[in-house]
C-alpha cells in the first residue's frame, strides 16, 4: 500500500509540474535583429527587464583576456544622457535593483522593477547599448575594479584558481582554456581603440536578445519596445569558428600551487560534450546521483562512512562548445591523494559497469523534477532562463521541455554515456597543493 501511495504521489507530481509550470511567452525579431522575448505574469507587480548578449571570455582576443567581464563593469559607468555614476542611483530611487553576471559564453545585464517603472528599464538597457560612454577615465576606474575583484574572488581566495588550472591543461586549442576575468596584464596592455573595438563588435543588437518579464501589458510593451531599441542600427553579423581540441586518448598529470590552503585536493577532469547534448544531461544526472547531498555516493562513502575525506563531489561544468566533468575531494588524516582517486574510481567503474538501483533512479527523478519546479518559481529565474534558452541553445521553449528530456533518460545512458566518458585514459588528474614555503 505504502508503495502505491507513494508511486502515486511520483505521478502526481510529474502532471502537476507538466501543467502548472508551463511558462508562456512570445517572441519576436526588431528589424534591426535584436530578439525580444515577452512573459506576462501578473501574479506581482514586478518587473524584469534583462539584455542578454552573445559574448563571453571566448570571443576575446589570446593577448587581451578579461575583456568581455571588464565590459560588464565598464558599461555601468554611463552613457551620453546618464552621467557617470548614476546608474546605480536612478535604479534604487525607483525602487529597483540590478545586477550582471559574465562567463566564457555570455553576458546577461537585468534590472527589476516595479511593473510601472517598466519604461525606466528599457531606457536604461536601451542607453546601454545606443549610447555607451566609453573613455580612459571610466577605462583606468574599472580597472582598478576588476583588480580588486581578482584579488578577491580568485586570487585570495582558498582553492580561487583551481577550475583556472583545470582548464588550462583540458585545453589547449579552443578559447575555453583561459579565465572569465582574464590576465590583468592584457587589460593593462589594451588600448581606448581596442575597448572601443570591442563594443562596436559584440554590443550590437543582433548579438543581443532583450527579455520583459512580469506584470506587463504586450501591446503597451511591445511599443515602447520599438521606441526605445528599434532605432538602434544593426551591427556587422558575427562569426565564430573555433578551433577544435584533439581528443584525450591518456591520462594527463598535472600539479598547481595555491598559496591560501594548507590541505590539498585532487581533481579528475573529463572532457564532455556540449551543453545542448543529450549526453550532458545525462552526465548531469550522474553528477547528481555521485554528489548531490549528504545522502549521494560519494559524501555517503568517503565523508560518512570511511572518513576518508573532509569534502568530496562531481561537477559537470557544462557549456556551450564543450563541457568539463570534474571529480574532486580533499583528504582527511592520513588519507593520500591517490586514496580518494581509487575510491571515486572504484564508484564510477560501478556505474559503468550496473545500472544504478530502481530506487536511486527515482530519486534523480525527484531531484531534476524539484529543480525545473524551482527554476521557474519567479520571475527572475524565468526570464534568465528564456535567454539563456534561446541564445545558448538556440530553443527558447525548452524552459518548458528540458525536464521531458531529463525524464526520458534511462539507466541504461547512465552507465553506457559514464563508459563513453568517464575512462582513466581521457581525464586530467590535477594534484592542487598548498604552496612550498
Amino acid at each position: 500500500m505504502k508503495k502505491s501511495i507513494i508511486a502515486l504521489a511520483s505521478v502526481l507530481l510529474v502532471a502537476f509540474s507538466s501543467s502548472a509550470q508551463k511558462v508562456e511567452f512570445e517572441e519576436y525579431d526588431l528589424d534591426n535583429g535584436m530578439h525580444v522575448i515577452l512573459h506576462k505574469d501578473n501574479s506581482a507587480p514586478v518587473v524584469v527587464v534583462s539584455t542578454f548578449y552573445h559574448v563571453g571570455a571566448k570571443d576575446e582576443q589570446p593577448d587581451r583576456t578579461g575583456m568581455a567581464h571588464f565590459f560588464e563593469h565598464l558599461l555601468f559607468e554611463g552613457t551620453k544622457n546618464i552621467k557617470k555614476g548614476e546608474w546605480d542611483n536612478i535604479v534604487s530611487s525607483n525602487g529597483g535593483s540590478g545586477n550582471a553576471t559574465t562567463d566564457d559564453d555570455r553576458t546577461y545585464y537585468y534590472e527589476v522593477f516595479p511593473s510601472n517603472k517598466l519604461a525606466t528599464g528599457l531606457w536604461l538597457e536601451s542607453e546601454r547599448l545606443m549610447h555607451p560612454v566609453i573613455t580612459q577615465k571610466g577605462v583606468d576606474t574599472q580597472n582598478e575594479v576588476v583588480k580588486e575583484e581578482k584579488r578577491l574572488r580568485v586570487d585570495n581566495q582558498p582553492y580561487g584558481r583551481f577550475l583556472e588550472y583545470v582548464k588550462k591543461n583540458m585545453f589547449k586549442k579552443h578559447p575555453y582554456k583561459g579565465t572569465t576575468i582574464g590576465k590583468m596584464e592584457h587589460l593593462d596592455a589594451a588600448t581606448l581603440d581596442e575597448f572601443l573595438a570591442f563594443n562596436k563588435k559584440f554590443y550590437v543588437p543582433n548579438n543581443g536578445t532583450l527579455v520583459v518579464a512580469g506584470d506587463i501589458n504586450i501591446k503597451e510593451a511591445k511599443k515602447m519596445i520599438q521606441d526605445y531599441f528599434g532605432a538602434i542600427p544593426r551591427g556587422k553579423d558575427i562569426e565564430r569558428n573555433f578551433p577544435k581540441e584533439d581528443p584525450i586518448t591518456q591520462q594527463i598529470n598535472a600539479k598547481a600551487y595555491d598559496p591560501n590552503i594548507g590541505i590539498p585536493a585532487i581533481m579528475a577532469a573529463y572532457r564532455t560534450p556540449s551543453m545542448k547534448t543529450r549526453d550532458s544531461r545525462v552526465l548531469d544526472m550522474i553528477s547528481t546521483y555521485l554528489s548531490t547531498g549528504r545522502s549521494s555516493v560519494l559524501y555517503k562513502k568517503l565523508v560518512d562512512t570511511k572518513k576518508m575525506a573532509l569534502q568530496t563531489g562531481a561537477i559537470n561544468f557544462s557549456q556551450e562548445d564543450y563541457g568539463t566533468y570534474i571529480l574532486f575531494g580533499l583528504p582527511q588524516g592520513k588519507t593520500t591523494l591517490a586514496d580518494i582517486i581509487k575510491e571515486i574510481d572504484e564508484e564510477v567503474v560501478k556505474i559503468q559497469t550496473d545500472l544504478i538501483s530502481e530506487k536511486a533512479y527515482q530519486k534523480l527523478q525527484n531531484q531534476f523534477e524539484n529543480n525545473f519546479v524551482n527554476a521557474n518559481s519567479n520571475v527572475q529565474g524565468i526570464a534568465s532562463s528564456l535567454a539563456r534558452y534561446h541564445v545558448l541553445f538556440g530553443n527558447t521553449n525548452l524552459i518548458n521541455t528540458e525536464i521531458d528530456i531529463f525524464r526520458s533518460i534511462t539507466r541504461e545512458e547512465i552507465r553506457e554515456v559514464a563508459k563513453k566518458y568517464l575512462n582513466p585514459n581521457q581525464r586530467l588528474i590535477l594534484e592542487y597543493l598548498p604552496e612550498k614555503k
